[in-house]
């Protein structure tokens, strides 16, 4: 065989996760999901039980989510679940405010047009949520979907990770403003407006409009909460000429 000659190679298939990995994925889905219980206390031996797995993963994977802040584990009596309070979403939100609208500069001014349809169709699908008695966790699973179509593009997975740990959080508590303090078609609104300044490679109006989404949608939670106004970051620029965030 010649030394120009192309050598075929079979790609790699893609790696399987690890148990520890696979029991961290299950727990996290249930917490998210509400099927373990904020507040509730779950033995880890009955865990692993359920899993049909060693206690060692559970262990691992329980770890993690201490990290998170989604459990504590308390010492002979196993992990327990905890409850997102009004403190924690100001938090969440003030992050997400922070990293989000120039996250959403970045990618209009990356994203193509497979990006532009992946958006679209997370789009189409927050709008079918259906108007009348929307459930909270569907509504909000479908929201961090559009979201994280827009971050992913940014080019910076640890990113769109880290706020795809955020909205975890939030969906423990199940908070969203949909229907409750704020029309679902108002909410909708907002991420058409985000889709078509995207689509139109308006990146600083872009940027805008995730930022005054985010923080109404804080601001509405926080104030039916606690009845005052949080203050929050203001946008990621200095004026209102668009000028590119920093």
């Amino acid at each position: 065989m010649g030394e120009n000659d192309a050598v075929k190679i079979n790609p790699l298939p893609p790696p399987a996760p690890t148990l520890e990995e696979e029991v961290y994925r299950r727990l996290r889905g249930l917490i998210v999901a509400g099927d373990l219980v904020p507040g509730e206390l779950y033995s880890m031996n009955e865990l692993s039980t359920q899993l049909k797995v060693s206690r060692t993963p559970v262990a691992q994977a329980v770890t993690r989510l201490v990290d998170q802040g989604m459990v504590r584990v308390e010492h002979r009596r196993g992990m327990r679940i905890l409850e997102t309070s009004t403190h924690d979403l100001m938090e969440i939100y003030e992050l997400r405010l922070l990293l989000e609208p120039r996250a959403v500069y970045r990618a209009t001014t990356l994203m193509r047009e497979t990006d532009h349809r992946r958006m679209r169709d997370a789009l189409k699908a927050l709008q079918a949520v259906p108007a009348a008695l929307p459930n909270p966790r569907e509504l909000l699973r479908r929201d961090a979907a559009f979201h994280r179509v827009i971050l992913r593009a940014s080019g910076n997975l640890r990113l769109a990770d880290y706020v795809d740990g955020l909205r975890d959080l939030q969906m423990v508590r199940g908070a969203s403003t949909a229907d409750r303090v704020r029309p679902l078609a108002e909410v909708i609104a907002d991420h058409e407006r985000i889709c078509r300044r995207v689509v139109a490679g308006d990146a600083a109006g872009a940027a805008r409009e995730m930022h005054g989404h985010i923080a109404l949608t804080c601001s509405l939670l926080v104030e039916r909460e606690i009845g005052a106004v949080p203050g929050l970051p203001g946008p990621p620029w200095p004026d209102a000429a668009g000028t590119r965030p920093g």
